[in-house]
């Protein structure tokens, strides 16, 4: 069962970025921490056999240098990969483009934390209309589908 209450309170108000590409950006970052060894959470992450299970169908090489697209959705060029603590990837998307950093921190052999950050540039008067959803919006949705499917795999 997941606490909705809790998890709202666990996220970190939306804040500024000052060193994106071209200037400041907006910045939301949600994380969680799971039940599970990094390298399943990992996995889970950034095998294309294991996305669409939690999240949505993706194609592409997921790869560095390679490009990604997400079924409906973003798609993107991944330009860092540090398995299995980190990659970092341009989230493009109605003609915008924005970027994503995904960390992943053991706490415990079997518990690791997840933190997303999706970067931005938006106008001060995008943000004043809708907030943090000017950045991204979805995104506790996927920390909610990973929760579902990380923990299927155990008994």
């Amino acid at each position: 069962m997941i606490d909705v209450t809790q998890q709202i309170k666990r996220r970190p108000a939306p804040g500024r970025h000052a060193g994106a590409r071209g200037g400041e950006a907006r910045t939301v970052t949600i994380s969680q921490t799971y039940r599970a060894a990094i390298e399943d959470v990992w996995d889970a992450c950034t095998s294309a056999e294991r996305i669409p299970r939690w999240f949505l169908p993706v194609s592409g090489e997921l790869k560095l240098g390679g490009r990604y697209q997400l079924e409906g959705n973003a798609g993107g060029t991944i330009e860092g990969c540090d398995p299995p603590k980190s990659f970092f990837a341009t989230w493009e998307y109605g003609g915008e483009v924005s970027w994503i950093e995904v960390r992943f921190t053991a706490e415990e052999a079997d518990r690791t934390r997840l933190e997303i950050e999706h970067i931005a540039h938006v106008s001060d008067e995008r943000w004043a209309e809708f907030g943090p959803a000017a950045v991204g919006i979805g995104w506790d949705m996927a920390v909610v589908g990973l929760s579902l499917h990380l923990s299927a795999a155990r008994p």
